[in-house]
Formats: structure tokens, sequence, C-alpha cells
């Protein structure tokens, strides 16, 4: 697929940032960037999703005036190169990740620029139909009354939960009872962050058996949860883990199930590198949120959309992420876009 898309001109005549703020859901205030990339009349814009918000805010403070070499005539392949040669931090990221995060938001943005150029969209270049995308809601539960709470503006929402040590038998007792929990994210490779996922074996033997039918996202396999995840290891999907194919052959368990956020991957191949391995390998796709505030909302929709529009999709349009839920969200399924234009749902 990448194939199709290297060689589309690219001209690159500036560039833009603009900060987003949000307080959401989970219990902080998220902050991101927009990378507006213009040139030739049209504008292509991507979103670093970095969660550091400290990093983001020097990042908008030292290059919004410029700073970064980005002007000139490329291919979409060469602009991604040029992108190697450029620090596009200030200072040194304090966390990897970050590092993909941002490069996500240069080489999406000028995805979109490069199909805009050519009066196109993503879709049309890979021969691919946009389909209405289901999606589930994802959130964090002080209690289960928080379904409710989501229940009342969209009946029929279907969750990607995170459990903690906080969730005994009683509170999996009553987050089943409400039924609807499509996947459960034990975030058990994350590493020194407010979210870090529990390791304890019992919880993950409560999470299997009060849920039989869910996908077990990012267990931590250690001497202790192995077993239990040996027996339900048709159902496991990673996350965390993935930024390449190579990450994806590395697995604990050949995997049924994957999470794609596309700013883990940091460039428009790997991606689709990692797709297409998956179409390959007969591994089943979801698209993964990270409380975006801007385009890369609507990049992980359009993905969706593409590729695997009927999994338990967690790209719900951003208002479900704020603390207090409006009236009238729209409801799953998403319609696709009547006239697609670039990267741009």
């Amino acid at each position: 697929m990448y194939d199709r898309l290297a060689d589309l001109p690219l001209v690159v005549d500036g560039y833009e940032l603009d900060a987003a703020q949000r307080d959401v859901s989970s219990g902080f205030t998220r902050v991101s960037t927009t990378i507006s990339l213009s040139g030739d009349g049209e504008t292509g814009r991507g979103e670093d999703v970095g969660y550091d918000a400290d990093d983001q805010r020097l990042f908008q403070d030292t290059y919004e005036d410029g700073g970064l070499d980005l002007s000139g005539e490329y291919t979409l392949d060469s602009f991604s190169a040029h992108l190697d040669s450029l620090s596009l931090f200030p200072e040194p990221p304090t966390n990897e990740a970050d590092a993909h995060y941002r490069r996500w938001g240069f080489e999406s943005a000028a995805l979109d620029l490069a199909l805009r150029q050519a009066d196109t969209d993503l879709g049309s270049v890979l021969n691919r139909r946009y389909d209405p995308v289901r999606f589930v809601v994802s959130t964090r539960l002080e209690s289960p009354e928080r379904l409710d709470d989501i229940r009342a503006v969209a009946p029929d929402a279907e969750f990607k939960l995170d459990p903690t040590d906080e969730w005994d038998e009683a509170f999996c007792a009553a987050v089943a009872e409400r039924g609807g929990v499509r996947t459960l994210d034990l975030k058990g490779h994350y590493e020194g962050t407010t979210v870090d996922g529990s390791v304890d074996p019992d919880l993950y033997r409560r999470i299997v058996e009060t849920f039989p039918e869910a996908v077990i996202e990012d267990p931590a396999v250690t001497e202790e949860t192995r077993p239990i995840l040996e027996s339900v290891s048709d159902r496991l999907s990673w996350d965390a883990p993935i930024t390449s194919v190579d990450d994806i052959e590395a697995l604990p368990f050949e995997p049924n199930w994957l999470n794609i956020k596309p700013s883990r991957f940091g460039t428009v191949e790997s991606l689709l590198a990692a797709i297409d391995y998956c179409e390959t390998n007969g591994i089943s796709m979801y698209g993964g949120g990270q409380f975006e505030l801007g385009v890369g909302r609507g990049h992980i929709q359009l993905l969706a959309s593409l590729f695997y529009p009927e999994t338990p999709n967690d790209v719900a349009p951003g208002a479900y992420n704020a603390t207090d839920l409006e009236e009238n969200l729209p409801t799953s399924p998403l319609d696709p876009p009547a006239d697609p234009v670039g990267f741009r749902w």
C-alpha cells in the first residue's frame, strides 16, 4: 500500500502549530498540538498526541515561529526521509513513544497535504471503500454507575474499559450486569505513568471469568499470569508494545487481535506495513484512541472506515471523553464522509 503513496508529489511552503487543551474523563488535562503544513494553496493537518503536557507546550513555544527546515519540493517518501534528518524536539523526549507520536503528527499532515495537492483522498489511492464505523466508548471507572451516565445519552453504547485493582468480585459483577463490554485493557505494559495497570493474577482471573466474550488487551505476561492467559490466548490483544511488524512477530502469543494506533508507528510506511501484515495473517484489527483533540480523531476514524469498520473500535467522537456528556451525542456506527478529500474524516 505504501508504494501507491510514496511517489505522491509534495510541496511544503511553511507550517503552523496550534495548541489544544481539554479536561477529560480520566481526570487529567489533555494537551495536544495540531501541525499544519501549507503549500501550493492547500493545507494538510496532523496531530501530535504525546501525553507530556510540558513537552507539548515547549514544542509549541519553541517552534511556533519557525525553526524547523521543512520548506521544499518532495515526494511523500522523500519528505519522510527528510524528517529523519531533523530534531523535532527542543529537548530530548522523556519517553521513546513521544518520538513516534510527534513524527506521526508531521507524517499525517504531509499525507493529508500530498493527497489534497493531488486532488484525491486516501481511499481512492488505495482502492478502498469507506464503510460506516462501529465504535465503543472508552472510559476508566471509579464506579459502575459511569456506564449508566453514558447509556443515559447513548442507550446502545458498548465499552472498552480499564480494570484496576479496585475491581473486586462485586465491582466486576456490577459491570458485567450492565452488558456491552467489548474490550478490557489491562495496561500491563505501561511503566511510570498515572495509568499503569495491575499485574495481579487474581484480578486477571476475575476478568477472564467474569467477561468470557471480551477481548483482553495488553496483559502483563508473568510467571503467575501466563497460565491464565494461555487459557484465553485466542482473545488476547496488544497495543502499547506494537510499533512495527517486528513487534507483532515478537509477541509472547500469536495474536488474533491488535489495537492499531497510527501514532505508535510513527511513519505512514510502518503503519501500512503493519496493517498489511495483519490482513495477510488473519489478525483482526480495531482502532485505538488517545484522547485526540483535533484532526487526529478523524484520522483514526478514517483508518477504521477503510480497514476494520466492524470491530470494537475505540474511536468514539471526542465528546465522549468529556467529564460531562452532552445530549444527542453521535451514535454507533458513524457514517463515513460523503465526499472525502485528503486524509481527513
